[in-house]
C-alpha cells in the first residue's frame, strides 16, 4: 500500500545557522533516493521538518513495494564486442558475467552514432523495509557537515549526538537501524514544556501530535512565520518597527555587507532555529545608552544577544528591544529581567569602546597603520593610503571638488581600523570612522567621505553622494583592485579572496549611476602610475580594463539590455561609462523600429566597404573628402543631400544627450540608402570616383554610429 513514509532523528540541540541547510539536504537525499527506488513518484509530497532537536521528513504516496522493473545495461560496441570470427570477446563475455546473462538474451541497441549490446534484466520489486535503512545512512553521510561528533562509547558520528529514530509508514513502525539507533514511534515534545515521551501513531500525525502533546512546532518555515507576526504585534504596541522588518532596510542604515541576504533576515532565520514554541517579550535598558551611536548598540544586541531592536518611524532607535523566548508562560518577568540584566553588560562595553576611542583623534591613529600589513607584495595600509590619498586627490580635481579635502579624507579613511569598536564590529568600520571625524572637527563632507569610501559595498548597497565621497571611494577601490591584479591575485572560478570583483563593480556603478564623467582607460592608467615601479605588471592597467568591461556586461545584462544592444554601445563609448545607460536607452529605442534591422544591415555593408578600401588604399581613406562634382550618380548625390539636411538635427541630439531621437532621425535615410546600393557601383575603376564614394560612405557611418555601432544590431 501507499502511505506517508515518516522519519525522525531525535538529536542534541543542532548548529541554528546550519539548520535550514541540514533540513532541506535531509529530506531531498532521501525524496530522491526514494524516487530513484521507484518507491515514490513526482506526485508524492516531501515535506521537511527542523527543529533544535531534531530534523525530520515526511513524504507522502510511498510504496511499501516496488513494482518489478526491467532494467536495460549498456554494454560494449558491437565492433568491440565481437572478435574477427563474430564470436563474443573477452569484454563482452565479461559484461554476460556480471549482467548474469546469455549471448542469446542480448539485444543491439543504436545511439545514432554507434551500435551497443544492451542486456535487459528483470529484477524484482523490493520491499521498503529492505531499502529504506541504506537510504536514510546515505542520505545522512551527504549533509553539509564540517565536523562531525562521537557520543557515548560508540563510533558512529553525526553533527549532534543522536537519541531516538523514528521511522513510520502510516501505522506501522518500520524496522530500521541507523546510526545504532533502532527504529521506534516514540519521541519527545518541548525540553520544558513537555517533559514526557510522545507516541507518534501514524505518520500524517506527525505534526498535528507534536503541535498539540509536544508543544513542538516542527515546521521551521511555520516557525518563522509565527516569529514574524509576533514581532510585527509586540513592535505595534509601541509604535515602533523591528530591526530586520521585510519594510525596513537595515542595510541601508548600517552600510552592512551580505552578498545574499541582509543581516537580519539572517537572524530572524537563526531564532527561528533556535527555539521550538516561540514567543516574544519586550525588554528594554537605560536611556543613557543612547548616547552611543545607535549602529554600535543595534550590532550589540543583535550580534550578541539575539535580540531585535525597535525603532521609532523616523528610524530613530528607542531604549526597548524584542526577546524571542522558548518559552510561553504566564508571568514572563524572570524571562525579561533575565534578558535586561543579560544585555546591559553589552551595551556598556559599547560605550566604553565608544569613549576610550574618542580619546585619540583620527589623525593621531595614522601613523600607526605603518604597524599593519596590508599584503607582503605591496607593503602596509599606511603606504596603501598614502596610495589612496593621492589617487583621490587627483580624482577630486578631475570633478572640481576640493582637492584638500579629498586627500584628507583619504588619509584619515582606513585610522579607524585601529580603534576598539570597529575591532568589536568590523562591519562598523566607515560608520565609526564617520563619527569619530566629527568629533574631532573635521568637516561633514569629510567625515561623510569617510564613510561613504567603502560604498557601494554589496548589489543595490547606496552610493556615495557627494564629489569628495566619490573620489575618495573610487581611489579605495582602483588602488585594491590594480594593487591585487597587478601582483597576479586574479580571480579564477568562483573564488575571489580579495573581492575584486566586488570592486570592480563598485567602481562601474559609481561611474555610470552617479554619473560621472572620468574615462575609464585614464582612471586605471592615473592608479597604475600610482604604485612604485616595478611594484605591478607592465600590462595591469589594460588588464584590470578587460576585467572590469567582462563585469560591465553582466551588469548591463542584469538591467536587461540586450547582449548585441550592450556590445554595439561599448564599441563607441571609449570608456566614457557614464554614458554608457543614456546610449542603452537610446539603442532600444532605436532597435524596437520596423526598420532598425534594414539600417542595421546597411551600416554593417557601409564598414564592410570602408574596411575594404581602407585595405587597398591606406591611410589616403582617412583624408578623403566628399567633392561633389565627382558624383555621376542621381543616386549619391540624392544620399549626400538628405544626409546634409539632417545632419545638424543629428548632432543636436546626440550633443543635448537624447541618442534615441538622435537615432530615430537616421531613420529618413533609408530609402536613400536603399537606392544607393541598388544604382551605385562603389568599386568604381576610376579611383577617384572610388576614393569619393567611399568617403561618402565613411562620413554616412560616422553619422550612423555616432550614438553606437548599430550594424552589430544586424542578425
Amino acid at each position: 500500500m501507499n502511505q506517508t513514509l515518516l522519519i525522525e532523528l531525535l538529536t542534541e540541540e543542532l548548529p541554528p545557522k546550519a539548520l535550514e541547510k541540514l533540513s532541506t539536504t535531509f529530506a531531498d537525499e532521501v525524496f530522491a533516493a526514494l524516487k530513484e527506488q521507484a518507491l515514490a513518484s513526482d506526485d508524492s509530497l516531501c515535506t521537511p521538518y527542523a527543529t533544535p532537536r531534531r530534523l525530520a521528513v515526511s513524504i507522502s504516496n510511498v510504496a511499501s513495494m516496488q513494482a518489478d522493473r526491467v532494467i536495460e545495461r549498456k554494454g560494449p560496441a558491437v565492433n568491440a564486442g565481437l572478435d574477427a570470427e563474430g564470436k563474443p570477446s573477452k569484454a563482452l563475455e565479461g559484461f554476460m558475467r556480471s549482467a548474469n546473462v546469455t549471448f542469446e538474451k542480448l539485444q543491439r541497441v543504436s545511439d545514432g552514432k554507434a551500435e551497443y549490446f544492451v542486456a535487459k534484466i528483470e529484477q524484482k520489486g523490493k520491499a521498503l523495509d529492505d531499502c529504506l535503512g541504506d537510504i536514510v545512512a546515505q542520505a545522512l553521510k551527504k549533509l553539509p557537515v564540517p565536523k562531525l561528533m562521537r557520543w557515548g562509547d560508540s563510533d558512529h558520528q553525526f553533527v549532534r549526538p543522536v537519541h531516538a529514530l523514528t521511522v513510520l509508514h502510516g501505522r506501522r513502525v518500520m524496522l530500521v537501524e541507523v546510526l545504532g539507533l533502532q527504529s521506534g514511534n516514540v519521541t519527545r515534545g518541548h525540553r520544558f514544556l513537555s517533559p514526557e515521551t510522545i507516541t507518534i501513531t501514524h505518520a500524517d500525525q506527525y505534526e498535528s501530535i507534536l503541535e498539540n502533546d509536544g508543544h513542538v512546532i516542527p515546521s521551521l518555515a511555520k516557525r518563522r512565520e509565527i516569529i514574524s507576526v509576533k514581532l510585527d504585534k509586540n513592535a505595534e504596541l509601541l509604535n515602533a518597527i523591528w530591526v530586520g522588518h521585510s519594510n525596513f532596510d537595515l542595510q541601508k542604515l548600517l552600510s552592512l555587507s551580505n552578498e545574499d541576504r541582509s543581516v537580519l533576515s539572517t537572524l530572524l532565520d537563526e531564532v527561528a532555529a533556535l527555539v521550538e514554541w516561540p514567543e516574544v517579550y519586550i525588554g528594554e535598558f537605560e536611556q543613557e545608552y543612547l548616547e552611543v551611536p545607535q549602529e554600535c548598540l543595534i550590532l550589540t544586541m543583535q550580534q550578541n544577544q539575539k535580540y531585535f531592536p525597535l525603532l521609532d518611524k523616523e528610524g530613530k532607535l528607542l531604549n526597548k528591544f524584542l526577546i524571542v523566548s522558548n518559552m510561553q508562560v504566564r508571568d514572563p518577568s524572570q524571562i525579561i529581567g533575565g534578558n535586561q540584566r543579560v544585555v546591559r553588560p553589552r551595551l556598556a562595553d559599547a560605550r566604553f569602546f565608544y569613549n576610550q576611542d574618542r580619546k585619540q583623534k583620527l589623525e593621531s591613529r595614522v601613523a600607526k597603520l605603518g604597524n599593519v600589513v596590508y599584503h607582503n607584495k605591496l607593503g602596509s595600509q599606511l603606504q596603501r593610503v598614502a596610495r589612496i590619498t593621492t589617487l583621490a586627490g587627483g580624482i577630486a580635481k578631475r570633478l572640481g571638488s576640493d582637492k584638500a579635502d579629498a586627500e584628507l579624507a583619504a588619509r584619515l579613511c582606513k585610522a579607524d581600523l585601529l580603534t576598539d569598536m570597529v575591532g568589536e564590529f568590523p562591519e562598523l568600520q566607515g560608520v565609526m570612522g564617520h563619527y569619530y571625524a566629527l568629533h574631532d572637527g573635521e568637516k561633514a563632507e569629510v567625515a561623510e567621505a569617510i564613510e561613504a569610501h567603502y560604498h557601494p559595498r554589496f548589489a543595490g548597497d547606496s552610493l556615495p553622494l557627494s564629489k569628495i565621497g566619490c573620489a575618495v571611494a573610487l581611489a579605495d577601490k582602483l588602488e585594491t583592485l590594480l594593487g591585487i591584479y597587478g601582483i597576479g591575485q586574479i580571480p579564477t572560478g568562483d573564488k575571489d579572496p580579495f573581492g575584486l570583483r566586488r570592486h570592480a563593480l563598485g567602481v562601474l556603478r559609481i561611474l555610470i549611476e552617479t554619473p560621472l564623467d572620468l574615462p575609464l582607460p585614464s582612471l586605471l592608467k592615473m592608479a597604475a602610475e600610482n604604485f612604485p615601479s616595478g611594484m605591478l605588471s607592465a600590462t595591469v592597467a589594460q588588464d584590470v580594463e578587460v576585467f572590469m568591461l567582462d563585469r560591465l556586461r553582466g551588469y548591463l545584462r542584469d538591467r536587461n539590455f540586450e547582449p548585441s544592444h550592450i556590445e554595439a554601445v561599448l564599441y563607441t563609448v571609449a570608456g566614457r561609462l557614464h554614458e554608457a545607460l543614456p546610449r542603452l536607452l537610446g539603442v532600444r529605442t532605436f532597435a524596437a523600429l520596423p526598420v532598425a534591422k534594414d539600417l542595421a544591415a546597411a551600416n554593417k555593408r557601409v564598414q564592410n566597404i570602408i574596411r575594404k578600401n581602407q585595405e587597398e588604399l591606406g591611410t589616403a581613406m582617412s583624408d578623403a573628402k566628399i567633392d561633389t562634382q565627382l558624383m555621376t550618380d542621381d543616386a549619391e548625390r540624392s544620399l549626400f543631400a538628405a544626409m546634409q539636411e539632417i545632419a545638424p538635427s543629428v548632432q543636436s541630439h546626440f550633443d543635448r544627450g537624447d541618442y534615441g531621437q538622435s537615432l530615430k532621425t537616421l531613420v529618413t535615410l533609408k530609402p536613400f540608402i536603399d537606392d544607393f546600393f541598388e544604382k551605385v557601383m562603389v568599386m568604381a575603376e576610376d579611383k577617384t570616383v572610388r576614393m569619393n564614394r567611399a568617403a561618402l560612405l565613411q562620413q554616412l557611418g560616422e553619422m550612423m554610429n555616432q550614438v553606437a555601432d548599430i550594424s552589430k544590431l544586424a542578425a
